[in-house]
């Protein structure tokens, strides 16, 4: 074969035997393949799009459309395989559909399936495939035999083609999937922190005030029976029910307070801070630097994250002091976060409590709760959450969130 004295011949020059290195033959490899590889994602394509059109107008239409585009990322996915192993494209994976039960029943899933944008460029890549990959194995084979002193830069050419092509079509939209999963993933957990904290405020409510209350709507019902029968007694019950008013009117006050405290409102972060400090059973230090207050929200979530940690130094730190530091920066978020969100956007509101205290706090425990939960909460907002806690050494925590000017 031509090929094979072109191959031994000792005086061919070096730039063409250094052409044939592992990547070209990669390369050539990948070209050959197109066409098989191109005639079944085109037939696919073909028969799901016919298909799936006359039997749009049927109940199994739609259903059928969406398993359709199910398996169009299928071979997405087996394309970008290819391409990573043959012509070392890095592309990175889309995020996974999620399931009936995350996207809120069987008519949601179906909608989310039918308007994937990754099925559908798929899709598209494999009906403008067909033709390309036709005339890239038709050269690449005649390659072989006739255009062999060519043919490694043929084939650098065309794969150069064939990358554009998997990154334009097949990459995620410059992450927009992801960032659309995170947000909803987000989303969730402000709901489920939402439902959380509501049944914390019912359970408080039922333990605390209303059993209070209650009890004192029964000796109040036992006094005015006992008012002319024995008025010293009434008089005693009239004076236990007061004091028990005044208890179930603090524990209603500590609840709002852990709702969204008055202070907070009214006078912003560093007067609601310094209020938190004082209730610690450790001196804490507290310095707020804000030109001004942020949005609702994140002034919420932030006095949460500091109440929460102040707590965790007065339960578990055995610590002798405290700080909280609070000021705005403008610039990217600083730090590993332990959470999902990273930072974006040029103002951010850091938060940092520190201890001298034993250290050894884990960001993972407690599941919803504890370190794990503010991380949750940061992140559903973007932010990120640094938990530093060598055992021994005390614990540093910072909370970065994305600043929003608050609304007039």
């Amino acid at each position: 074969m031509t090929a094979s004295s072109h191959t031994l011949d000792d005086d061919r020059p070096p730039r063409v035997r250094g052409a044939f290195d592992a990547s070209t033959w990669k390369e050539i490899a990948y070209l050959l393949s197109n066409l098989p590889v191109a005639l079944i994602g085109f037939v696919y394509t073909v028969v799901m799009v016919a298909a799936m059109g006359g039997l749009s107008v049927t109940a199994v239409g739609l259903p059928l459309l969406a398993c359709g585009l199910w398996g169009a990322r299928r071979l997405g996915k087996s394309e970008r395989a290819r391409a990573r192993a043959l012509l070392g494209v890095r592309v990175d994976e889309p995020t996974p559909l999620p399931g009936p039960e995350r996207s809120g029943g069987f008519f949601p899933w179906l909608w989310t399936g039918i308007k994937d944008a990754v099925a559908w460029r798929t899709v598209l890549y494999a009906l403008v495939r067909l033709p390309w990959a036709v005339l890239t194995f038709s050269i690449a084979l005649v390659g072989l035999f006739v255009l062999w002193p060519v043919l490694p830069w043929l084939a650098r050419g065309m794969a150069q083609v064939d990358r554009a092509m998997v990154r334009g079509l097949l990459s995620p939209s410059d992450g927009l999937e992801r960032r659309i999963a995170e947000l909803e993933s987000g989303r969730g957990v402000v709901v489920d922190t939402a439902a959380a904290d509501l049944r914390r405020i019912e359970r408080d409510l039922h333990d605390g005030a209303q059993a209070r209350l209650v009890a004192l709507a029964m000796g109040l019902g036992l006094a005015k029976e006992k008012l002319l029968e024995d008025p010293d007694a009434a008089a005693a019950m009239v004076d236990e029910a007061h004091g028990e008013v005044k208890i179930a009117l603090q524990e209603l006050r500590d609840l709002a307070r852990g709702i969204h405290p008055a202070v907070l409102t009214d006078r912003g972060l560093d007067a609601a801070l310094s209020s938190l400090a004082s209730r610690c059973v450790v001196p804490v230090k507290v310095a707020v630097d804000l030109p001004g207050r942020p949005a609702a929200a994140i002034e919420g979530i932030a006095y949460f994250v500091v109440s929460e940690l102040l707590q965790n130094v007065s339960k578990h730190a055995r610590a002798t002091g405290a700080s909280v530091e609070v000021w705005r920066t403008a610039g990217r978020s600083a730090g590993r976060s332990t959470g999902r969100g990273a930072g974006r956007g040029a103002g951010r509101l850091l938060i940092r409590v520190s201890d001298d205290g034993r250290g050894g706090a884990d960001p993972l425990a407690g599941g919803g709760s504890g370190m794990a939960g503010l991380a949750e909460r940061v992140g559903a907002v973007d932010g990120v959450f640094v938990v530093d806690s060598p055992e021994g050494g005390g614990t540093v925590v910072t909370a970065d969130l994305p600043w929003r000017d608050r609304e007039a």
